[in-house]
């Protein structure tokens, strides 16, 4: 139970509405399209972890792109918006299509769409065209390289329901160790205004 409120305060976090975060006007409804994620991920669960003890996999999430304060305002935004575009593409896949209820899918799609849509207007407000360099390197490029490696997991094992379990568990931890990221982009908007 600690656990499912510790995702759910980190997905609260991610997804600070208006008058908060990112430097930026986030939707009223943001908080709301976060927490209900969330919920449709733990929804989806088809299997208990315990069944797929022997399909885990350690995929080295770039934990010091979140953690401490190496990163500015716009790469921080950079590297959630990656996170969440990454996310969105790996459940938009054909293979996630025949793993989940495809109507928690869809909901979790338009979700995912829905904060994609919003941090997309935040990395427009605090990226100028200098700046599109970023996605290209650095902490995106550690964000890029982490899912690449969850779509090889997939891959090798044949996107079985045990491999997509481990990785709905994954993607989960990713947005729960986001956190601390998100802490300090609230700081960060908090020292300007």
């Amino acid at each position: 139970m600690a656990f499912v409120l510790s995702l759910l305060m980190a997905l609260v976090l991610v997804s600070y509405g208006s008058g908060g975060s990112l430097g930026c006007d986030l939707s009223q409804n943001h908080v709301l399209v976060g927490r209900q994620n969330l919920r449709l991920l733990g929804q989806m669960r088809r299997l208990s972890p315990r069944f797929c003890l022997q399909d885990r996999k350690h995929f080295a999430f770039p934990q010091e792109m979140v953690d401490g304060g190496q990163l500015q305002e716009p790469q921080a935004i950079s590297v959630l918006h990656e996170m969440f575009q990454q996310t969105f593409n790996l459940f938009h896949t054909e293979r996630s299509s025949a793993a989940w209820d495809s109507t928690l899918l869809e909901q979790l799609r338009t979700g995912l769409y829905q904060q994609l849509d919003d941090l997309h207007a935040c990395l427009g407000q605090v990226m100028g065209e200098e700046d599109s360099a970023l996605g290209r390197m650095g902490p995106t490029l550690a964000v890029k390289r982490y899912f690449h490696g969850i779509h090889v997991y997939l891959k090798e094992k044949e996107y079985s329901d045990c491999a997509w379990e481990i990785v709905r568990l994954e993607i989960m931890r990713s947005f729960s160790s986001s956190t601390s990221l998100q802490e300090r982009l609230r700081m960060m908007d908090g020292d300007q205004n």
